[in-house]
C-alpha cells in the first residue's frame, strides 16, 4: 500500500473542486494508494505523516510554506499545484495536474532540495527552536520608532545597526521579503544565508550574503522585539532580546517533473515582470 497526502488552502478550493478531481486522477494512476487529506495544514504535525512518500499541496506558496515547516521534520517531498498568485515554489498549475500526476507514478521526476533556517532562543528558561523555508525576521514591536540591534557572525562582531527590523533569508526566501528589503536575488538551490537590514538607517547598509555553515546572533535593544518565521509572528515570546539564527538541519524537498519545463529564469521573469 502507498499513502500519499493532499493539502489543501481550503481559501483557493472551497468547494473542494480540484481536490475531488486531484483524488480521481491518484486512483486512476495508482490502484494500490490510500490518500489522506489534510486542510490548511491541521494534521500535518503528528507523527503519522512519516508514512507518506509524498504530500500534494494545493494552494499558493504561503500554502507550501506553511507546510514545509512539518513535512521537512519528517522527511517528506511536496508536490506544489498552484492554485494562488505567485508560485515560485509550485511546481505546476492547476489546469496541469493531471499530467504531473500521471508524471510522478511513472516516476518521471526528480527531487530538489532546498535549504532551511533556523532560529534558538530562550523564553523563560526554556529553549525554543523555529524553522523556516523562507526567511527568519527580527522586528520592533513600537510602530515608528527605530530599533537598534548588536549583530554578531560567528563569534565575531559584525555592526550595530540601526533599522526596522533584520532579515536573515534562505537562497529560497532570497525573492520574498529580502527582496523587498532591497536584498540579492539568490539562486534557490545555493546553500547560503542573506542578512538584510529593513529600511536600515545608513546608506552604508547593505545585504550580506554568508556561509551556510555561518552562525548569525541577532540581540535586540527592544524590549518589544517581534520574531516572524516564513510570515507568521511568533506571539508568545515576550521580552526575548537574543536570537540565534543557523542553517536548519531539516531540507524541504521539492517534487520536479521532467518535461514541466518551468526553469527558474522563466519563473523570475513571469512572477517578478523583469
Amino acid at each position: 500500500m502507498r499513502y500519499v497526502g493532499i493539502n489543501v488552502n481550503t481559501s483557493k478550493d472551497m468547494e473542494d473542486r480540484l481536490l475531488k478531481k486531484i483524488v480521481e486522477a491518484i486512483e486512476d494512476n495508482c490502484k494500490n494508494v490510500e490518500v489522506k487529506i489534510y486542510k490548511d495544514s491541521i494534521g500535518l504535525e503528528k507523527k503519522e505523516t512519516e508514512n507518506l512518500e509524498l504530500v500534494i499541496v494545493l494552494g499558493g506558496d504561503g500554502t507550501i510554506l506553511k507546510a514545509s515547516k512539518y513535512l521537512a521534520k519528517y522527511n517528506v517531498p511536496i508536490l506544489g499545484i498552484n492554485i494562488g498568485n505567485l508560485g515560485f515554489l509550485t511546481e505546476t498549475e492547476s489546469s496541469n495536474f493531471i499530467f504531473s500526476i500521471r508524471n510522478y507514478f511513472k516516476g518521471k521526476y526528480y527531487i530538489e532540495e532546498r535549504n532551511m533556517v533556523q532560529c534558538t532562543t530562550e523564553y523563560k528558561g526554556i529553549k525554543k527552536e523555529f524553522h523556516g523555508l523562507n526567511d527568519i525576521v527580527v522586528t520592533k514591536g513600537d510602530v515608528g520608532k527605530t530599533a537598534k540591534y548588536d549583530l554578531y557572525i560567528d563569534g565575531n562582531f559584525y555592526t550595530k545597526l540601526s533599522s526596522d527590523g533584520v532579515i536573515v533569508s534562505t537562497s529560497t526566501g532570497s525573492t520574498a521579503y529580502s527582496l523587498s528589503a532591497g536584498g540579492p536575488i539568490i539562486y534557490p538551490t545555493l546553500d547560503v544565508l542573506c542578512l538584510t537590514p529593513i529600511c536600515g538607517h545608513s546608506l552604508r547598509t547593505r545585504s550580506i550574503v554568508l556561509n551556510h555553515k555561518s552562525i548569525i546572533k541577532i540581540i535586540s535593544q527592544s524590549e518589544n522585539a517581534i520574531l516572524t518565521v516564513d510570515g507568521e509572528e511568533i506571539n508568545f515570546l515576550e521580552n526575548v532580546k537574543e536570537f540565534l539564527i543557523t542553517s536548519s538541519p531539516y531540507k524541504c524537498k521539492l517534487i520536479k517533473l521532467e518535461g514541466e519545463h518551468r526553469d527558474y529564469y522563466s519563473i523570475l521573469r513571469n512572477k517578478l515582470y523583469l
